[in-house]
């Protein structure tokens, strides 16, 4: 019975999204434009694309499991401070954005987007960045495509190894609909890339970003690893600023 249950709410359990209004106005610090992109006949998604004065290249953003683009605007703004385009999408079910959720949906809503900014930038311009829920969606694109740039904020091995360690004793890789095996995508990707934790992430422990890690070790890759930090609080940290400025 309780695997019956975890089997039909773990969308409850991993999504956690926020609805707005189809007329709420955003409102953040630098200019930027909304989009609705139908990315399937069934499927519209909802995007920000900040622009920056003298922009350097643009940065796909894959935000975390919880709240809307509201939310994720404001913190990408710090990404647009640095000189850089920013573009962040909602996924489905999230915000403005509609249609029927998947692991699928995730992967090919990504590339949608990725192929927009292919129409305005060219691809050595383009970094992608996921953070928590979306860095393995960020994989995944950076696998299938050739980016100037991966950086993982808070990445997990994959959902199921989550999961696993939340809930040990059911036979999860049977009730799992959703595994975005991170570690199998990283195999694949060319572009150099950044892997970021703290070492207090209660919700995703620091060894998932190590695993990876080992996946690559010595091969375009590197950790820094954020004493003290917490799943939520990674820029508020001087090593993640220096960090991140050295990458962009």
């Amino acid at each position: 019975m309780i695997s019956t249950s975890l089997y039909f709410l773990q969308e409850k359990l991993i999504f956690l999204p926020t609805k707005l209004e189809q007329d709420f106005t955003y409102q953040f610090n630098y200019p930027f434009e909304e989009l609705f992109l139908n990315t399937d006949k069934d499927a519209i998604i909802n995007a920000l694309h900040f622009k920056a004065k003298k922009a350097k290249g643009v940065i796909l953003y894959f935000h975390g499991n919880a709240g809307d683009l509201n939310r994720w605007g404001k913190i990408t703004e710090f990404l647009v401070a640095k000189d850089y385009d920013v573009f962040v999408m909602d996924y489905r079910t999230y915000g403005k954005s509609t249609g029927k959720l998947s692991e699928n949906a995730l992967y090919s809503d990504a590339q949608y987007c990725y192929d927009y900014l292919l129409k305005h930038y060219s691809e050595e311009n383009i970094t992608l960045y996921g953070r928590s829920l979306g860095t393995g969606i960020a994989s995944y694109l950076a696998s299938k495509n050739q980016p100037k740039q991966l950086i993982l904020e808070t990445p997990y091995y994959s959902l199921l190894d989550v999961a696993k360690k939340r809930f040990p004793v059911f036979p999860l890789k049977i009730l799992m609909k959703y595994e975005l095996p991170t570690f199998k995508y990283i195999k694949k990707v060319t572009c150099p890339i950044a892997l970021l934790h703290g070492t207090n992430d209660k919700i995703i422990p620091i060894q998932s970003a190590v695993k990876l890690y080992d996946e690559r070790k010595n091969e375009n890759i590197s950790l820094t690893i954020i004493e003290g930090a917490k799943h939520n609080n990674l820029n508020a940290f001087e090593t993640y600023i220096n960090k991140i400025e050295e990458i962009l």
